[in-house]
């Protein structure tokens, strides 16, 4: 009987493809790393970037990119969408779109449909498949979705002034999430949730400053997520007034411009595969200039 269940092993073994090999390993060696040092740099001229380590109440890796919105070659991006087409947008990862717009920072944005994940087989949307935003949309000028669910929204005016709830002057970016966290920098009663990897935007006071903060989950060991409350209390250490939770979960995704190349500044987890992104609707870029040499 031994003999039998070991030979079955053996040809279970055989049986994974190349593919198999090529999911299962990294993910067992991503769930087993440490977790990084704390970081601190500027990644850009007006964008800077934290990432901040944890390990109370549970593992967590953060990573905060705060932009100056008046800085010198600042300029915004929100996912343009076909409002003539019933599903306004194509599917991309965001280092897809970062790469397909060229911005310098990348994070995901609203959440979106149709959606589901079975198996890693089994899933959409794929990269390029056509989905709408839950939420009010608009890329430079034009408004691709309409707020049907009454979701917060940031608007983004041509100037780069931010703020939420009513767009500054005519409609140029909006981007939506599903709930503010704080207003007028005191955090807001908010619902108990589990530990998430999350996404979050936030402004300062004077709408001066975009915070964009993202924390990575579902990795034992290196980083479990955050509940809502936990994000909140974040966002306000870190300078938010006001500040509204985005898409979570498998999409949770931030990058950045290396040499012309997206790079990941945290661990997206898409089918339980740390490291594998998930192709979502629209996002948030930030054009920006590069650091001056000293």
């Amino acid at each position: 009987m031994k003999r039998k269940s070991l030979i079955l092993i053996l040809l279970t073994l055989l049986c994974l493809s190349s593919f198999g090999f090529a999911v299962i390993i990294p993910a067992l060696w991503l769930r087993l790393r440490p977790q990084p040092p704390p970081l601190s740099q500027t990644l850009f001229q007006g964008v800077t970037y934290q990432r901040l380590i944890r390990h109370s109440p549970r593992p967590m890796v953060i990573h905060a990119v705060t932009v100056d919105l008046r800085a010198e070659g600042i300029r915004l991006l929100v996912t343009p969408g076909d409002p003539k087409v019933e599903r306004p947008l194509k599917a991309r990862t965001t280092t897809q779109f970062l790469e397909e717009f060229g911005v310098q920072i990348a994070v995901n944005g609203d959440g979106f449909t149709p959606w589901y994940s079975n198996t890693i087989l089994d899933y959409y949307p794929h990269s390029g498949d056509p989905v709408s935003p839950i939420g009010f949309a608009a890329s430079q000028g034009v408004v691709y979705s309409l707020n049907t669910d009454d979701q917060p929204v940031i608007y983004f005016s041509r100037a780069n002034r931010a703020r939420f709830g009513l767009p500054i002057g005519k409609i140029y970016h909006a981007i939506s999430g599903n709930l503010m966290l704080v207003e007028q920098g005191q955090s807001l009663p908010i619902p108990q949730s589990e530990p998430q990897p999350r996404t979050a935007l936030g402004v300062d006071k004077n709408g001066n400053r975009l915070i964009i903060l993202v924390v990575d989950g579902r990795q034992p060991g290196y980083s479990e997520g955050a509940t809502l409350t936990e994000l909140a209390e974040m966002l306000l250490s870190l300078g938010a007034y006001q500040a509204m939770n985005l898409d979570g979960g498998g999409s949770s995704t931030l990058a950045m411009e290396r040499n012309g190349k997206a790079v990941l500044l945290n661990t997206p987890i898409n089918h339980g595969i740390p490291g594998r992104q998930r192709p979502v609707g629209n996002h948030l870029g930030i054009y920006a200039m590069p650091v001056s040499p000293p």
